[in-house]
């Protein structure tokens, strides 16, 4: 029931830390180095694996959505600012694109279950599509859905292309191995009702409280800024698990 969080921003580090003291999110351990730096066995014993962490709003929205501590899950909000349309458009070759890295660890360690988001605006596109094909051509079913933070209550827009990838419907094991699906995704996309039909509002905080301490403005509303909505992200889950229970 130990919970990896890989963060490399020493603020938003201490404020996991100090969220975890707390019991607000996941008991776990803080990693601060990069994760192109991180080897898939160090992630052996591990129950759930946020990459990209910030400040733990995945493991908020997780235990707000009804999701076990001990249920494995992977979480990972890639850096947006190659796709931003605030960023300098460098996109695939930008040196924050890290999706690599993090596809290297799933394919590596394949995780049942990997929720992830990126900005939708800017070339948010053509890396959910990126995201899509390598997924699928790593047998696993995947599913996305831009949803805006202003449509569960919120005062701003804030649109994002939320997915996830699981491979519990995937073929089945047996003597003859693993056996693949035509198209992977059809089941997937089949129950797609779930993006919209099973998404429910709600009034959830849009942090997790207790920050690290230090009395720095701009760290701390930069950590804010760079944080998932937990709102979205709870219902986002809950939607899954009522079609993936």
């Amino acid at each position: 029931m130990t919970a990896y969080y890989n963060e490399i921003d020493p603020y938003a580090a201490q404020w996991l830390r100090n969220l975890i003291q707390e019991g607000l999110i996941a008991k776990g351990d803080v990693d601060e180095r990069s994760i192109s730096d991180v080897k898939p066995n160090e992630l052996m014993g591990y129950t759930q694996c946020h990459f990209f962490a910030g400040i733990g709003i995945w493991s908020l929205a997780l235990r707000n959505a009804g999701w076990p501590d001990d249920k494995p899950v992977w979480t990972g909000s890639c850096p947006c600012q190659p796709f931003s349309s605030a960023g300098a458009g460098k996109g695939f070759d930008d040196e924050r694109h890290l999706w690599p890295d993090f596809h290297w660890l799933i394919q590596q360690c394949q995780p049942t279950v990997v929720f992830g988001e990126q900005v939708a605006r800017g070339g948010g596109l053509e890396w959910i599509d990126l995201v899509q094909t390598e997924m699928e051509a790593s047998g696993y079913e995947f599913g996305a859905s831009i949803l805006s933070s202003g449509g569960f209550g919120a005062s701003q827009i804030r649109e994002r292309f939320f997915f996830c990838a699981d491979t519990k419907r995937i073929g089945q094991q047996g003597q003859g191995g693993r056996i693949e699906p035509k198209h992977p995704a059809e089941n997937f996309y089949r129950e797609a009702g779930w993006f919209v039909d099973a998404v429910q509002g709600g009034a959830l905080p849009f942090v997790c409280g207790r920050h690290n301490g230090n009395s720095s403005g701009m760290d701390r509303l930069r950590a804010i800024g760079n944080a998932i909505d937990p709102n979205v992200a709870t219902n986002f889950i809950r939607a899954y698990m009522e079609c993936r229970p």
